[in-house]
Formats: C-alpha cells, structure tokens, sequence
C-alpha cells in the first residue's frame, strides 16, 4: 500500500477539524435560532416528519419535542462531557505515567500492578457501584469515564518516560541537583506534549463513546436533560415508525467519532514524519 503523504496528512486534519468546528458551531448557536424549547412538549405533534416550514428541521420525538434542538443539546452535553473526562485522565494519565517511569525499580512495578488490576476489573460493574453510591448523576459520568481511561494514558507516558529519563538534559539536570519532581514537572513533561496531544484526540472519541453506551443503557444523562447516546436509545424504539428519530443522532455521532479518529490519526502521522526527519 502506497503511503500517505505529509500533504495527505495535513488535509486529513484540517478536514477533521472543519467537520468538528462546524458541527461546534451549530451545536452552539442553533438552538438559539430556533423557536422551539428541547422541554417543550406537543403531543399533538408527536413523531412529526421534518419540516423547514415550521422551523421542525429535524421533526419531533415520541413526545412531540423538537429533535433538531435535542440534538444539537445532546451534542453539546456529549462533548463536553468527553472532552473534560479526557482532560480528568489526561492530568491523572501523564502525571501517573512520568513518576512511575522516572521512578523506575520496584516503585514502577508496584504503579503498573495496579494499573494492571484496574484494567481486569469489568467496567460495567464498576459503573454500577457509582451508581449505588452517587445515584444516577453528571458526575457519575466523569468519574467512570475518567476511571477508565488515564489507565492507558499512564502506559503510554510511562513508556516515552523511561527512554526521556536517560537523556542527557535529564542527567544534566540531575547533576545541577534538580529533585525528581522538578525534572518531571520542567524537563520530561513538556517533552510529552506531542505524543499526548495527538493520544488525546484519540481519547475524546473513547470516552464520547462511553458516555454513549451510559445513558444508552439508561446510567448517563437523564430526563429532561439529553445525550447523543439518549437520542440513539430513544430512536431505536421508534426506528419503524420515524427512522429519524434514530438516524439523525447517530449521523452526528458518527460525524464526530470520526472525525476525532481521523484527527488523531493525522497528527499521530505528521508526529512520526518530523521524528523521521529529525
């Protein structure tokens, strides 16, 4: 297979990110060019077909609520919710990883054991006891999605940790009587940024899909409030009757993991071109 060139990769993302800036852009501002309210039922209007006439773009549900502002609702909840969960696991990822890696010995085998049983522990169990305990709320969200997901986070950052921790900035500054902490901090940090960047885009689309799969299932976003996952599991039983009700949402989602997994592909390729390179 022929290898995609530097110009190819640099498309890719910028097509990526004019997917996910339009998508953004009518998330945020058309709700508020609609008339219509995402609470305001009309059982009169019930499973309505899309209308540009009467401003119902996207038709109605099964309550006769709006779907085009549930939607671009359920957009904004599920990004926002997946990007915070991946800046959660990001700063718990990165700072997690580049101890244990710099750390090395028996503190780095004891860190990575226990990463090693957070991962045999079966998800879904645990969503359930957070749900036992915190009930069924926002918060739940981000802290199942961020149990998850520094864990493989911190495998990444410990790997590129213990290959930085033998450079000769780093045994410069060990030499200049720089505590671990402040190396860490100063000196291997920042020389993660690309790598972490580029795992982070490819983060997001992980945990949109795990805030999906929640309030799919009926442990996420709740009533009155909405979700890309709330409108996929919505539509699915109306899928006969208005197939919009299902197929709109998961266009949008789709869009958008898309998108993100292109993203992090291109950048993952121009990253890997400029090592080459240098």
């Amino acid at each position: 297979m022929k290898p995609t060139s530097p110009a190819d990769g640099r498309r890719v993302v910028r097509y990526s990110l004019a997917v996910l800036l339009l998508i953004g852009m009518i998330a945020l501002v058309g709700p508020w060019l609609s008339p219509h309210d995402y609470q305001n039922a009309e059982f009169d209007r019930r499973l309505a077909s899309p209308s540009v006439s009467e401003w119902r773009l996207f038709g109605t549900d099964e309550l006769g609520r709006d779907l085009f502002v549930r939607t671009m609702l359920g957009v904004r909840v599920s990004l926002t919710v997946a990007i915070i969960a991946s800046l959660v696991s990001l700063v718990i990822g990165v700072l997690y990883g580049a101890v244990a890696g710099y750390a090395g010995g028996r503190v780095d085998a004891a860190m990575m054991r226990l990463v090693d049983t957070l991962y045999a522990l079966p998800f879904i169990f645990f969503v359930i006891l957070l749900a036992a305990f915190f009930g069924r709320s926002f918060f739940l969200i981000f802290v199942a999605i961020g149990a998850v997901n520094w864990l493989d986070m911190a495998r990444i950052v410990r790997g590129q940790t213990l290959s930085l921790r033998e450079r000769e900035f780093v045994q410069a500054a060990r030499l200049f009587g720089v505590g671990p902490m402040a190396i860490i901090t100063r000196h291997i940090t920042p020389n993660l940024a690309g790598i972490v960047v580029v795992y982070l885009t490819l983060t997001v689309p992980q945990a949109l899909l795990v805030e999906s799969f929640l309030s799919f299932i009926g442990l996420g976003v709740q009533e009155p409030g909405t979700s890309l996952g709330s409108l996929v599991n919505d539509g699915v039983g109306q899928m006969e009757e208005a197939s919009w009700t299902l197929l709109i949402p998961a266009i949008f989602l789709a869009a958008i993991l898309l998108a993100f997994n292109f993203l992090g592909d291109g950048l993952r390729d121009r990253l890997g071109d400029r090592g080459q390179s240098g």
